[in-house]
Protein backbone atom coordinates (compact mmCIF):
# COMPACT_ATOMS: atom_id res chain seq x y z
CA UNK A 1 0.00 0.00 0.00
CA UNK A 2 1.15 3.54 -0.68
CA UNK A 3 0.22 7.14 -0.13
CA UNK A 4 0.38 7.23 3.67
CA UNK A 5 -0.41 10.60 5.22
CA UNK A 6 2.70 12.76 5.18
CA UNK A 7 4.27 13.73 8.49
CA UNK A 8 4.11 17.40 7.56
CA UNK A 9 0.98 17.98 5.54
CA UNK A 10 0.00 21.14 3.76
CA UNK A 11 -2.15 23.48 5.76
CA UNK A 12 -5.79 23.24 4.77
CA UNK A 13 -7.97 26.20 3.81
CA UNK A 14 -9.54 28.46 6.41
CA UNK A 15 -13.03 27.52 7.55
CA UNK A 16 -15.89 29.99 7.97
CA UNK A 17 -14.93 30.64 11.59
CA UNK A 18 -11.31 31.37 10.54
CA UNK A 19 -9.95 28.13 11.96
CA UNK A 20 -7.76 25.83 9.91
CA UNK A 21 -9.73 23.14 8.11
CA UNK A 22 -8.37 19.60 8.21
CA UNK A 23 -6.39 18.62 5.10
CA UNK A 24 -8.37 16.53 2.66
CA UNK A 25 -7.52 12.86 2.54
CA UNK A 26 -6.90 11.21 -0.80
CA UNK A 27 -8.96 8.29 -2.05
CA UNK A 28 -5.97 6.01 -1.47
CA UNK A 29 -5.66 7.16 2.13
CA UNK A 30 -9.38 6.57 2.71
CA UNK A 31 -9.11 3.12 1.12
CA UNK A 32 -6.03 2.25 3.17
CA UNK A 33 -7.68 3.31 6.41
CA UNK A 34 -10.72 1.16 5.60
CA UNK A 35 -8.44 -1.81 4.90
CA UNK A 36 -6.54 -1.26 8.15
CA UNK A 37 -9.76 -1.16 10.17
CA UNK A 38 -11.04 -4.35 8.53
CA UNK A 39 -7.77 -6.16 9.23
CA UNK A 40 -7.64 -4.81 12.77
CA UNK A 41 -11.13 -6.16 13.44
CA UNK A 42 -10.02 -9.63 12.31
CA UNK A 43 -6.88 -9.57 14.48
CA UNK A 44 -8.61 -8.16 17.57
CA UNK A 45 -11.44 -10.70 17.18
CA UNK A 46 -8.95 -13.58 17.07
CA UNK A 47 -6.45 -12.40 19.68
CA UNK A 48 -8.16 -9.79 21.83
CA UNK A 49 -6.55 -6.44 22.58
CA UNK A 50 -3.66 -7.85 24.61
CA UNK A 51 -2.81 -10.57 22.09
CA UNK A 52 -3.08 -8.38 19.01
CA UNK A 53 -0.02 -6.59 17.68
CA UNK A 54 0.51 -3.85 15.14
CA UNK A 55 2.82 -6.27 13.33
CA UNK A 56 0.01 -8.80 12.85
CA UNK A 57 -2.35 -6.10 11.64
CA UNK A 58 0.23 -4.65 9.24
CA UNK A 59 0.98 -8.12 7.84
CA UNK A 60 -2.70 -8.82 7.24
CA UNK A 61 -3.14 -5.40 5.62
CA UNK A 62 -0.07 -6.06 3.44
CA UNK A 63 1.69 -2.89 4.50
CA UNK A 64 4.72 -1.90 6.55
CA UNK A 65 4.42 -1.14 10.25
CA UNK A 66 5.79 2.35 9.66
CA UNK A 67 3.04 2.99 7.12
CA UNK A 68 0.44 1.63 9.54
CA UNK A 69 1.70 4.00 12.26
CA UNK A 70 1.11 6.96 9.94
CA UNK A 71 -2.60 6.18 10.14
CA UNK A 72 -2.81 5.03 13.76
CA UNK A 73 -0.02 5.97 16.14
CA UNK A 74 -0.68 3.22 18.67
CA UNK A 75 -2.54 -0.06 18.99
CA UNK A 76 -4.86 1.63 21.49
CA UNK A 77 -5.73 4.33 18.93
CA UNK A 78 -6.59 1.68 16.36
CA UNK A 79 -8.58 -0.39 18.84
CA UNK A 80 -10.61 2.63 19.93
CA UNK A 81 -11.35 3.46 16.29
CA UNK A 82 -12.65 -0.07 15.72
CA UNK A 83 -14.93 0.19 18.76
CA UNK A 84 -16.15 3.66 17.81
CA UNK A 85 -17.03 2.65 14.25
CA UNK A 86 -18.76 -0.52 15.46
CA UNK A 87 -20.88 1.51 17.86
CA UNK A 88 -21.75 3.98 15.08
CA UNK A 89 -22.96 1.14 12.85
CA UNK A 90 -25.05 -0.31 15.67
CA UNK A 91 -26.62 3.01 16.65
CA UNK A 92 -27.69 4.09 13.16
CA UNK A 93 -30.75 1.78 12.91
CA UNK A 94 -31.70 2.68 16.49
CA UNK A 95 -31.63 6.37 15.58
CA UNK A 96 -33.86 5.70 12.56
CA UNK A 97 -36.82 4.42 14.59
CA UNK A 98 -39.78 6.70 13.90
CA UNK A 99 -41.85 7.54 17.00
CA UNK A 100 -44.82 8.31 14.74
CA UNK A 101 -44.53 4.95 13.00
CA UNK A 102 -46.31 1.70 13.71
CA UNK A 103 -44.42 -0.12 16.50
CA UNK A 104 -44.74 -3.49 14.76
CA UNK A 105 -43.04 -2.18 11.61
CA UNK A 106 -40.48 -0.04 13.42
CA UNK A 107 -39.35 -2.83 15.77
CA UNK A 108 -39.35 -5.38 12.94
CA UNK A 109 -37.10 -3.15 10.84
CA UNK A 110 -34.76 -2.54 13.77
CA UNK A 111 -34.46 -6.25 14.57
CA UNK A 112 -33.86 -7.05 10.90
CA UNK A 113 -31.06 -4.47 10.75
CA UNK A 114 -29.44 -5.79 13.92
CA UNK A 115 -29.49 -9.36 12.63
CA UNK A 116 -28.06 -8.26 9.29
CA UNK A 117 -25.19 -6.53 11.07
CA UNK A 118 -24.52 -9.73 13.03
CA UNK A 119 -24.55 -11.73 9.79
CA UNK A 120 -22.28 -9.41 7.83
CA UNK A 121 -19.93 -8.18 10.59
CA UNK A 122 -19.63 -10.94 13.21
CA UNK A 123 -15.99 -10.21 13.99
CA UNK A 124 -16.70 -6.57 14.87
CA UNK A 125 -19.42 -7.73 17.24
CA UNK A 126 -17.01 -10.14 18.93
CA UNK A 127 -14.42 -7.40 19.38
CA UNK A 128 -17.08 -5.28 21.07
CA UNK A 129 -18.10 -8.23 23.25
CA UNK A 130 -14.48 -8.70 24.35
CA UNK A 131 -14.38 -5.04 25.36
CA UNK A 132 -17.56 -5.46 27.43
CA UNK A 133 -16.19 -8.57 29.17
CA UNK A 134 -13.05 -6.62 30.05
CA UNK A 135 -15.13 -3.90 31.72
CA UNK A 136 -15.20 -1.48 28.75
CA UNK A 137 -11.92 0.29 29.64
CA UNK A 138 -11.59 1.95 26.23
CA UNK A 139 -15.17 2.90 25.44
CA UNK A 140 -16.90 3.33 28.80
CA UNK A 141 -17.28 7.09 28.30
CA UNK A 142 -19.16 6.56 25.04
CA UNK A 143 -21.40 3.98 26.68
CA UNK A 144 -22.26 6.45 29.45
CA UNK A 145 -23.00 9.26 26.99
CA UNK A 146 -23.81 8.41 23.38
CA UNK A 147 -25.21 4.93 23.97
CA UNK A 148 -27.14 5.98 27.07
CA UNK A 149 -28.64 8.94 25.19
CA UNK A 150 -29.80 6.70 22.35
CA UNK A 151 -31.25 4.18 24.79
CA UNK A 152 -33.15 6.98 26.54
CA UNK A 153 -34.51 8.19 23.21
CA UNK A 154 -35.65 4.64 22.41
CA UNK A 155 -37.27 4.38 25.84
CA UNK A 156 -39.19 7.60 25.22
CA UNK A 157 -40.49 6.23 21.91
CA UNK A 158 -41.62 2.97 23.51
CA UNK A 159 -43.30 4.83 26.36
CA UNK A 160 -45.16 6.91 23.77
CA UNK A 161 -46.43 3.74 22.08
CA UNK A 162 -47.47 2.33 25.47
CA UNK A 163 -49.35 5.52 26.36
CA UNK A 164 -51.07 5.39 22.96
CA UNK A 165 -52.32 1.88 23.70
CA UNK A 166 -50.19 0.28 20.98
CA UNK A 167 -47.94 -1.73 23.31
CA UNK A 168 -48.35 -3.55 26.59
CA UNK A 169 -46.58 -1.99 29.58
CA UNK A 170 -42.97 -3.12 29.38
CA UNK A 171 -39.69 -1.69 30.63
CA UNK A 172 -38.21 -0.14 27.45
CA UNK A 173 -34.61 -0.51 28.57
CA UNK A 174 -34.93 -4.22 29.20
CA UNK A 175 -36.75 -4.55 25.89
CA UNK A 176 -33.78 -3.14 23.99
CA UNK A 177 -31.42 -5.28 26.09
CA UNK A 178 -33.38 -8.34 24.94
CA UNK A 179 -33.18 -7.23 21.31
CA UNK A 180 -29.42 -6.74 21.58
CA UNK A 181 -28.93 -10.09 23.31
CA UNK A 182 -31.02 -12.06 20.83
CA UNK A 183 -29.58 -10.50 17.68
CA UNK A 184 -25.93 -10.35 18.73
CA UNK A 185 -25.98 -13.93 19.99
CA UNK A 186 -25.58 -15.17 16.41
CA UNK A 187 -22.25 -13.38 16.03
CA UNK A 188 -20.84 -13.44 19.56
CA UNK A 189 -21.69 -17.12 20.11
CA UNK A 190 -21.45 -18.28 16.49
CA UNK A 191 -19.29 -21.36 17.31
CA UNK A 192 -21.91 -22.55 19.80
CA UNK A 193 -24.77 -21.96 17.36
CA UNK A 194 -22.94 -23.77 14.54
CA UNK A 195 -22.07 -26.70 16.81
CA UNK A 196 -25.66 -27.19 17.93
CA UNK A 197 -27.06 -26.80 14.40
CA UNK A 198 -24.36 -29.06 12.96
CA UNK A 199 -23.29 -26.58 10.27
CA UNK A 200 -19.93 -25.16 9.28
CA UNK A 201 -21.25 -21.63 8.74
CA UNK A 202 -24.40 -19.66 9.40
CA UNK A 203 -26.26 -18.97 6.18
CA UNK A 204 -28.93 -16.40 5.43
CA UNK A 205 -31.49 -19.17 5.93
CA UNK A 206 -30.43 -19.60 9.58
CA UNK A 207 -30.66 -15.86 10.13
CA UNK A 208 -34.10 -15.77 8.52
CA UNK A 209 -35.26 -18.51 10.88
CA UNK A 210 -33.77 -16.62 13.83
CA UNK A 211 -35.58 -13.48 12.73
CA UNK A 212 -38.95 -15.22 12.65
CA UNK A 213 -38.46 -16.68 16.13
CA UNK A 214 -37.25 -13.38 17.62
CA UNK A 215 -40.10 -11.42 16.06
CA UNK A 216 -42.65 -13.97 17.24
CA UNK A 217 -41.35 -13.94 20.81
CA UNK A 218 -40.73 -10.23 21.22
CA UNK A 219 -43.49 -8.64 19.18
CA UNK A 220 -46.03 -11.24 20.15
CA UNK A 221 -45.30 -10.46 23.77
CA UNK A 222 -45.33 -6.67 23.74
CA UNK A 223 -47.64 -5.52 20.95
CA UNK A 224 -51.36 -4.99 21.32
CA UNK A 225 -53.23 -6.14 18.17
CA UNK A 226 -54.89 -3.29 16.27
CA UNK A 227 -58.33 -4.86 16.70
CA UNK A 228 -57.88 -4.86 20.49
CA UNK A 229 -56.84 -1.23 20.87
Amino acid sequence: MTDAPARAQKVGPMSKDNTLAAPRRTRIQIRNEKTILQCAIAVFADHGFSGATMEKIADLADMSQSNLHHYFKTKADLYESVLEKTLEVWLEPLENIDPAGDPAQELTTYIEHKLEISRKEPEASRVFAHEMLDGAPFIKARLQTTLRDRARAFAAIVEGWINAGKMRPVDPYHLVFMIWAMTQHYSDFAPQVKAVLGVSRLTRAEFDTAKQVILSLLLGGVLIPAESR
